[in-house]
């Protein structure tokens, strides 16, 4: 062989060995891979398609994806894959019970926010440390509430808190912050919320902002005195300079039916003004909240025992009457049919069937004083959870079509089978995409989800999560666009939604279409973490 030929064959050996370096360099091995999708990214981009590859739970490449080896595939067949939604409305203190939160799962709620309307634990750290022992299929975050705060200093006491109680609340928000609470929660309509004034949340809200948290709120009045209201929830995140995050923005008087367009244009001057306000919603024309909340705050001061004890004055009862009849007046409603029993445990029997029904069968009558004095009866025998049908139809999708707008549940987990609970706890997602995406066109894919992940995530200060992109947390979603629709309804309540094909936690298949896979990867959400 001639020197020439020698070298030609060097040069070419040198030159090809990196080449085959190089191809076997470029499959790459992913725990999950994700193939033929609609990636809706989260942001409100228009779909596109491509591929998803996970490792160690998080999204590590998203779009063309070739030469890859998985040790799980799911091939999306065409269907949306979108991100885990996000609820920030929940009232799951229970899911250690029911660690599956099956109800969540199997509409694409892969993370919740507990903590909401003023109730909340007041051990932050050791509620979200459960999760090493007691591992569950979402991912969870809680704020710390109010009324769970007033209630451990001071009871459920009707009256202003002292310089040192005052001290001592705005400590216990100090520590919960550090811990990891999202944010501070009010409920002030309920007890002992509705006996704070504007000044007592203020302070403890500043406390919040400081960590760079949230302040999310059940507002005084979602009726009669709604504007009021806002104007109140407003004032304390310009006083506290903290972000607002209104809870299940209604309208719950029929008087006031059609007059949403005010009320979100008090959210919308704020903005104008610099501050940061979001509300959330439930896709529904019924609200869901205690008996309770029937009642005179100041007849029911104390807890139970002390309203009994009210109660049996004739003086005060006729009083109480007196005021339940007027709030209903303001509100236009004749009776308290439009009021359904979820739950109530000193007769399971009335369980989905409304107050005007009940008392007929109770009392023989249906006269609005029965009705009342049957409500009564039923605070005194340990109080119920109802279901409210109050709300316009056209305010919920006017409420739904706004950019700040996300959907929350305002649900707990679910006992399968258990009461008459909103149907909003089995299909709020579903019914979003399914009615007023998909048939009544309200808004679109896009926008829905949007609403689920990532608007959701900035609110709440949650950095890897509510987008598909790479280096987030791969909590993920796959459903045809098409057929996913809720199931749930005020009769039959107890029906999962349909048209989720796969549903995603840190990288782990919980939800496979058919069943729950067993899975419990869920972690601890801690603000800007």
């Amino acid at each position: 062989m001639s020197k020439n030929w020698f070298f030609l064959l060097l040069l070419l050996s040198v030159t090809l060995s990196p080449v085959k370096f190089s191809l076997a360099q470029t499959t790459k091995t992913y725990d999950l891979l994700i193939t033929n999708a609609r990636i809706v990214d989260g942001a409100g981009n228009p779909w596109f398609r491509g591929s998803i590859a996970v490792r160690d739970g998080v999204i590590v490449k998203v779009g063309r994806i070739e030469n890859a080896a998985a040790k799980q595939t799911i091939d999306a067949k065409n269907q949306i894959v979108a991100p885990g939604f996000i609820d920030v409305h929940g009232h799951v203190e229970n899911i250690y019970n029911n660690p599956n939160a099956e109800n969540f799962i199997r509409m694409g709620v892969t993370s919740l926010v507990t903590g909401n309307c003023g109730g909340s634990t007041t051990d932050v750290k050791g509620f979200l440390e459960r999760l090493n022992e007691k591992p569950i299929a979402v991912n969870l975050g809680t704020l710390i509430a109010h009324g769970s705060v007033r209630s451990k200093i001071m009871g459920l006491d009707n009256r202003a808190p002292t310089v040192e109680e005052q001290i001592k609340m705005n400590a216990l928000v100090e520590q919960s912050m550090k811990d990891g609470a999202l944010g501070l929660s009010t409920g002030l309509i309920y007890l002992p919320g509705t006996f704070a004034k504007t000044e007592e949340v203020v302070e403890l809200a500043k406390v919040a902002a400081r960590h760079g948290g949230v302040y999310a709120t059940h507002m005084r009045d979602e009726g009669e005195e709604v504007v009021k209201a806002i104007e109140e929830s407003i004032r304390i995140g310009e006083l506290a300079n903290i972000p607002v995050e209104i809870s299940h923005f209604k309208i719950s008087s029929k008087r006031l039916w059609g007059k949403s367009p005010a009320t979100i244009g008090l959210v919308e001057a704020a903005r104008r003004r610099g501050l940061s306000v979001t509300i959330d919603q439930y896709a529904y024309t019924a609200s869901s909240t205690s008996l309770d909340s029937r009642m005179p705050s100041w007849a029911i001061a104390g807890g139970r025992e002390e309203g009994r004890k009210r109660l049996a004055d004739k003086t005060i009862r006729e009083k109480v009457v007196k005021e339940i009849k007027e709030d209903l007046r303001k509100k236009d409603f004749k009776d308290f049919s439009f009021a359904y029993v979820a739950e109530y445990r000193a007769n399971p029997a009335y369980n989905g069937k409304n107050i005007a029904e009940i008392t007929q069968i109770a009392r023989n009558s249906k006269k609005l004083d029965e009705q009342i004095e049957q409500i009564i009866e039923m605070y005194e025998k340990g109080g119920a959870g109802m279901v409210y049908r109050v709300m316009s139809e056209d305010d919920v999708r006017n409420i739904m079509r706004q950019p700040f707008t996300m959907i929350a549940s305002d649900s707990s987990v679910r006992d399968f089978g258990s009461g008459f609970p909103h149907p909003r706890g089995y299909g709020n997602n579903a019914r979003v995409l399914a009615g007023y995406v998909r048939e009544m066109k309200v808004i679109t894919l896009e926008d829905a989800i949007r609403k689920m992940t990532s608007l959701p995530a900035q609110t709440f200060g949650l950095k890897d999560r509510g987008l598909i992109r790479e280096g987030f947390a791969a909590d993920l979603v796959i459903f045809d666009e098409n057929t996913v629709a809720d199931k749930s309804t005020f009769e039959q309540p107890h029906q999962y939604s349909e048209g989720f094909s796969s549903i995603i936690v840190n990288g782990k298949l919980v939800f496979d279409g058919a069943k729950m896979t067993g899975e419990l990867p869920g972690a601890a959400l801690l603000l800007n973490k």
